[in-house]
């Protein structure tokens, strides 16, 4: 398989990357910064240097030629301002979407947070509630996008832990939890789990929300 990486120097997208590279997968990760390809390829991918604050969809669709997937796991940073937040956290998962229709491609994975959409979101922070709400207006771009088979992973608090290779994975819906959740897990299980989903076509159309938890990986993918 093909699988190409949005934000492919990110901390879940070089552990995702790692894990399909080994076992004998084409990985191409999307990278702004040129001094983020040799970590890319350490990893056992390709790297291709695009900014998605500024490239176009031709652009994007031509690193996606003849892909499986794409995973969209970019991100706008603790530090981002508003503006950006909705350039990246939004605006580039519209335009890595409308690239892999151009494509051809319809897996498309995208890497969330378990708050989006929470009605009760007091006490977050200006901040994080700014970036839960560009990650719910881009998750509402995907939910409209019947010509993609799409799937979110909602994870909880990303900590760099090693990983159990189990966690918890629950069914999440479009509206979002009611109160602001702030459990665990470990962003090389994130990865893994994300390689299980794009294993398993009959996870489209479906959002996911995983946090640390008891239940092996491939078992927990059959809810």
């Amino acid at each position: 398989m093909k699988i190409v990486i949005a934000g492919g120097h990110g901390k879940i997208a070089l552990r995702l990357t790692r894990l399909l590279a080994n076992r004998g997968e084409s990985v191409v990760g999307i990278v702004r910064n040129p001094h983020h390809v040799d970590d890319v390829r350490a990893a056992g991918g390709e790297a291709v240097v695009l900014d998605l604050e500024r490239a176009t969809v031709d652009e994007v669709a031509a690193t996606m030629v003849g892909a499986d997937a794409v995973v969209f796991s970019a991100g706008s940073g603790n530090s981002a301002t508003s503006a950006r937040r909705d350039k990246v956290d939004r605006g580039a998962v519209v335009l890595v979407m409308d690239a892999a229709q151009q494509a051809g491609v319809r897996r498309f994975l995208h890497v969330s947070s378990i708050n989006v959409g929470c009605a009760d979101d007091r006490g977050i922070g200006e901040g994080y509630a700014i970036y839960l709400r560009a990650k719910r207006a881009a998750e509402q771009h995907i939910f409209a996008r019947t010509e993609l088979d799409w799937t979110v992973l909602r994870p909880g608090v990303l900590t760099d832990g090693n990983g159990e290779g189990t966690v918890e994975l629950t069914l999440g819906n479009r509206v979002g939890p009611k109160h602001a959740r702030f459990d665990q897990v470990a962003r090389q299980d994130v990865a893994a789990v994300l390689v299980a989903l794009i294993d398993r076509p009959e996870t489209a159309r479906r959002i996911y929300v995983v946090v640390g938890g008891g239940t092996p990986i491939e078992k927990a993918i059959d809810i």
